[in-house]
């Protein structure tokens, strides 16, 4: 066999996926036959050929067993992850590849306006406040990587279905100025126009709710049981037990009924925007 030529200029993921594949199809195993033996299914290994999934650690291991490539693939599995979550912290690195395989996501971001729906100028203003002593190339790889995560909206045949709480405080306490916050939820009403994306604003009178402490993403996938991801300050946990996600639906259900119907939600929404714009927002 002739080995095709391949471009080390790709993407780190990229160009460790079409190694293996190089190195499978040399040894003349199908997908089914080098996963065999392993906890993982075919789909697994041809996303991680794909660029599209990290190579876990016990599959690399796997790997270079069936395919006698000396720890090749453990030795770089580290690099592929770290390539992928470049520009997003350590604790996130699992978010990352969930967001990309669910069918559903929900988010309840109480202080700021979630990741997946942020412009590049509300993007910069969070990661400035948050790491003020980092340098401006810092500060730019953390946005870019935050508006990379937004290209999974940019597909309406592949985007999930998403579904975002978010304090009517947001709307009224700028961060930037008025014509950048105008784009900000000009770009949130873009997106609740499209299939499959649906904002709701919990409103500021509320009263006492089912999640008043903490964020929460809730994920759910077609074929693997769901996730939820928290974050604080510095900090972000994945959680799979059983039990716990069970009570985080709950709350989040309950949460949902107490905020304003979508279609209020964005009426409220597009009336900030065109305050913004026009210099009429109030507090």
């Amino acid at each position: 066999m002739r080995r095709k030529d391949i471009d080390g200029s790709e993407s780190v993921p990229s160009f460790y996926g079409k190694e293996l594949r190089w190195k499978r199809e040399e040894a003349g195993l199908t997908l089914q036959q080098l996963a065999e033996g392993s906890f993982y299914g075919l789909s697994h290994l041809s996303e991680i050929e794909r660029g599209e999934r990290r190579m876990p650690r016990d599959l690399a291991e796997h790997v270079d067993r069936a395919l006698g490539t000396d720890g090749f693939f453990a030795r770089r599995c580290e690099d592929v992850r770290r390539a992928r979550r470049r520009g997003h912290a350590k604790y996130f690195e699992r978010v990352l590849e969930a967001e990309q395989h669910a069918d559903v996501i929900e988010e309840w971001c109480p202080t700021l306006f979630p990741g997946l729906l942020q412009t590049a100028p509300y993007a910069h203003a969070v990661v400035r406040a948050t790491h003020p002593l980092e340098s401006p190339q810092q500060t730019n790889e953390k946005v870019e990587a935050r508006m990379a995560r937004a290209r999974l909206f940019d597909n309406d045949a592949t985007t999930p279905e998403y579904w975002v709480i978010i304090h009517e405080s947001l709307l009224r306490l700028p961060i930037l100025s008025p014509l950048e916050m105008a784009v900000q939820l000009e770009r949130i009403v873009a997106l609740a126009r499209r299939p499959r994306i649906t904002p709701q604003v919990l409103p500021w009178n509320c009263g006492p709710h089912p999640f008043m402490l903490g964020t929460a993403k809730l994920m759910s996938f077609p074929d693997a049981p769901p996730l939820v991801y928290t974050e604080s300050l510095h900090t972000g946990a994945t959680i799979d037990d059983p039990a716990l996600v069970k009570e985080y639906r709950k709350s989040y259900d309950r949460l949902r009924a107490a905020a304003l119907p979508p279609e209020a939600s964005l009426a409220m929404v597009e009336e900030a925007a065109e305050d913004y714009r026009n210099g009429k927002q109030s507090l």
